[in-house]
């Protein structure tokens, strides 16, 4: 939220630097995140002077130039060549003198420098509206009042303003300080707290007065739990024209573009009071009543901004005695019932919507207005019809309107000031420091909650109607703690700790397998659990009825509970490659969240992502491209080094994969293993190919949680390779020659490799090569050639008998 500084001082005349007020508004828990310094006119006319053309003639070498001299108040006259059509000897000119920066639309300077101009010396630069950011008018240069001193400089001609915004990161319960007024409010508080005791001074709306009765609009609400409080009135004879500066300054420092005199003001009393107000064109509401209620499901409305929404049943609509929806209520306008430059008359309203229905109608339609903005937080019900009075009032004073109604206030149910009994014990035990009571009486009066009644042990209180979410008396002790100041709080330089010992064996388990991970260069993501409700639409295995919809989302995005981890993963994914980052290899531990007829279940996974190279490119190493192989070799890794060993492999059922494998012990799945479809990679605007692993952790903790390591020496005896080229038939995997080595050789055979594959011509049709190596140890002596014929004779048969396999 943008607070600005020069706008504080209408209500508070604080001479404070910026940066000191800033620093007690943050120690007042509205957290100052930055300063920025704002111009009204960039580079605030700094060299700008006020010039008197002394003489004027035709430049010898050019037929639209024309030679200057001009007093710039200094002593000499300088020379300046103009190129206006309207410039001459005797006016006051706004003078651009050497060194001065001037910047055009785009906020681009260009420095004024000295030098020629057809062979003629130019001193400086006489200036049009448009070049000093004035106006947009370049048809000549400006011409100045003929009473203004040479030398004057031009800021104080055209008053440009230097401001500071606070951008104050406001936490949702403060709906009171979403104003410029309501953070004066809060100011005066923590300055009467440091004994500067300024006064509040508040817009006055004494002036206001019907002139006119003529234009009387109805006002009909049909629920009064969703509109407790509706107010309006009629202003006639309206001009739409553009705002007084000064107001267009103020919604600028802010960041807000001046549109006309009507919405401006609108906009000004919102940030002034925290009220939003919306005027309407009386012109078109038809049988002059306005109408507050809800409309059927799937009624269409364009809104301002030219789209046709789709209404729900629960959106609070602003209708005319037609029916014809003009806006959605507390949220955004219609299209064809606002402000125009023909509009005369309008219908003013300032409302209280119930904040529920207000935040779940901006969720819906993805609008988040500033008027939501504060509806949904809850406004002060009791400023209604004090901000449509401020606001007419400016209305009528710079749009030239007449006040043609009496105020329209629908309130049937007051809403009284909420009261909370104070005990002081309990404010010394949750400050833990005692706070004299005649300070605490002080903060509470400045923070304008009334002292009901008084006792020793505490006080009776009642919560001015701004403060909707002071509610509860720990509410009330957090208000005196942040005014009396966290600062003042005493603290023990004595700290006391304990220190716990996780036992848990799952948690075990996690951390080795993300240790391990990690030292294998992976990267541990975590995302968010929430995601969008089509992704279960891009696999068959997920459905949607098992879907966990959220009752409140915060989005589109963000409707469900994922039922994969896999679709979150390939977000972070393509948000690296969208950067430049295009090797990645991520794991994640998260849970699934699935909704059957049964009831709701969660089940744990981890997964693995990779994708693009596994090395950096070197000079010294050729790049090596992650593959399915390099992450099924992880996978195993992972398995082993938690002691799950003897899988079984079966080609992967989920259609996600373009291939894959899934790994299980038994009947118990563990693992699924594969290159994700291309189909699936385009939803998410990937090119290049990634590699997931799902594994069922629920399934592998029961498997690891007890699993001990075996630890042994390392052998002091050589090992032996030795190699077989195998002829063998070509539905025959690997898998089948790496079981039956171990199951001929279980004690001197150590390891079993496959380092070539051969499929061609010259081999019998069916027919493939493996070239397998082995390697063969005695950790307690050394093998001789004999008996490492024996075992190599045996492998040999084995593969013979089991498989059909031919040496080569």
């Amino acid at each position: 939220m943008k607070i600005s500084y020069n706008w504080l001082q209408q209500f508070l005349q604080l001479d404070w630097a910026p940066v000191k007020t800033g620093e007690l508004l943050t120690d007042l828990g509205l957290e100052v995140e930055g300063i920025e310094t704002k111009e009204s006119i960039k580079g605030s006319l700094q060299g700008v002077v006020v010039g008197e053309v002394l003489t004027c003639v035709k430049h010898p070498n050019a037929d639209k130039l024309k030679i200057t001299t001009v007093n710039l108040g200094n002593g000499e006259p300088v020379q300046i060549v103009c190129g206006a059509p309207n410039v001459d000897a005797g006016q006051k000119v706004p003078v651009a003198t050497v060194g001065t920066m001037l910047y055009d639309e785009k906020g681009e300077g260009f420095k004024i420098k000295k030098g020629k101009i057809r062979g003629e010396e130019s001193h400086g630069m006489i200036c049009a509206e448009d070049e000093l950011g004035l106006g947009k008018g370049h048809d000549g240069i400006m011409i100045l009042e003929a009473s203004l001193e040479p030398g004057i400089p031009a800021a104080e001609v055209f008053n440009i303003e230097t401001d500071y915004v606070f951008e104050i990161g406001l936490t949702p319960n403060r709906a009171d300080a979403m104003s410029h007024f309501g953070v004066a409010r809060d100011l005066r508080a923590g300055l009467i707290q440091q004994g500067t005791n300024l006064e509040l001074i508040s817009p006055s709306v004494s002036d206001f007065r019907v002139d006119e009765r003529r234009l009387k609009i109805d006002v009909e609400v049909e629920d009064k739990n969703l509109i407790p409080r509706y107010s309006g009135v009629s202003i006639t004879d309206v001009e739409v024209k553009d705002s007084p500066e000064w107001i267009q300054n103020r919604l600028k420092t802010i960041g807000i573009v001046p549109k006309n005199n009507i919405v401006d003001i609108t906009n000004y009393v919102l940030h002034e009071l925290g009220q939003p107000l919306h005027a309407f064109d009386a012109a078109k509401i038809k049988g002059g009543k306005i109408v507050v209620k809800t409309l059927e499901e799937g009624t269409k409305f364009t809104t301002l901004d030219e789209i046709e929404r789709t209404l729900s049943s629960e959106d609070i609509m602003i209708c005319d005695a037609e029916d014809n929806p003009l806006c959605i209520g507390g949220v955004f306008g219609g299209l064809h019932s606002g402000v125009t430059k023909n509009t005369t008359t309008i219908f003013l309203e300032s409302a209280y919507f119930n904040p529920v229905s207000i935040r779940k109608t901006a969720k819906r339609h993805a609008l988040n207005t500033d008027a939501s903005f504060r509806f949904e937080r809850g406004i002060d019900i009791n400023q209604t019809k004090y901000a449509l009075k401020r606001a007419a009032l400016l209305i009528q004073q710079y749009a030239g309107g007449k006040l043609s109604s009496d105020i329209m206030d629908y309130y049937p149910e007051k809403i009284e000031d909420f009261e909370v009994f104070l005990s002081y014990e309990n404010v010394y035990r949750l400050i833990g420091q005692e706070i004299p009571k005649e300070t605490i009486k002080n903060i509470l009066a400045s923070l304008e909650i009334k002292i009901n009644s008084a006792t020793e042990g505490g006080l009776g209180l009642v919560i001015p109607s701004y403060r909707v979410d002071v509610q509860r008396e720990a509410d009330i002790i957090e208000e005196i703690l942040r005014v009396y100041g966290y600062n003042n709080i005493e603290f023990s330089h004595k700290l006391n700790t304990s220190i716990s010992f996780d036992n848990d064996i799952q948690v075990k388990v996690e951390n080795t397998i993300a240790n391990q991970l990690v030292a294998l260069g992976f990267n541990e993501t975590m995302a968010n659990s929430l995601t969008k409700a089509d992704y279960v639409g891009l696999t068959e295995n997920l459905n949607e009825a098992n879907n966990v919809e959220m009752l409140n989302p915060l989005s589109n995005d963000l409707k469900v509970m994922r039922q994969s981890l896999l679709f979150s993963g390939l977000e972070s994914i393509a948000y690296n490659i969208n950067r430049k980052n295009n090797s990645l290899k991520f794991y994640e531990f998260g849970k699934t969240y699935h909704k059957y007829e049964s009831g709701y279940q969660e089940d744990k996974h981890l997964t693995l992502f990779v994708t693009g190279n596994r090395t950096k490119d070197s000079w010294k190493v050729a790049t090596q491209v992650s593959d399915f192989f390099y992450v099924k070799g992880v996978v195993t890794s992972l398995l082993t080094r938690l002691g799950i060993t003897k899988l079984k492999t079966t080609p992967v059922k989920s259609d996600v994969f373009a291939e894959g494998i899934t790994l299980s012990l038994g009947k118990i799945k563990l693992v699924d293993l594969g290159v994700v479809k291309r189909t699936v990679l385009k939803e998410f605007g990937i090119k290049q190919e990634v590699i997931f692993a799902d594994f069922n952790w629920d399934n592998i903790l029961k498997l690891s949680g007890n699993k001990k390591l075996k630890v042994t020496d390392l052998p002091k005896f050589p090992a032996v390779k030795r190699d077989l080229a195998l002829l063998i038939d070509n539905k025959v995997e690997f898998k089948e020659i790496y079981n039956l080595a171990f199951q001929s050789e279980k004690n001197l055979l150590k390891e079993v490799d496959l380092f070539d594959v051969y499929e061609g011509d010259k081999l019998p049709e069916g027919k493939k090569s493996y070239a397998v190596s082995f390697v063969i140890q005695d950790e307690n002596k050394t093998l001789n050639d004999k008996q490492i014929d024996k075992i190599m004779q045996k492998l040999q048969q084995t593969f013979e008998k089991n498989v059909g396999a031919e040496l080569r």
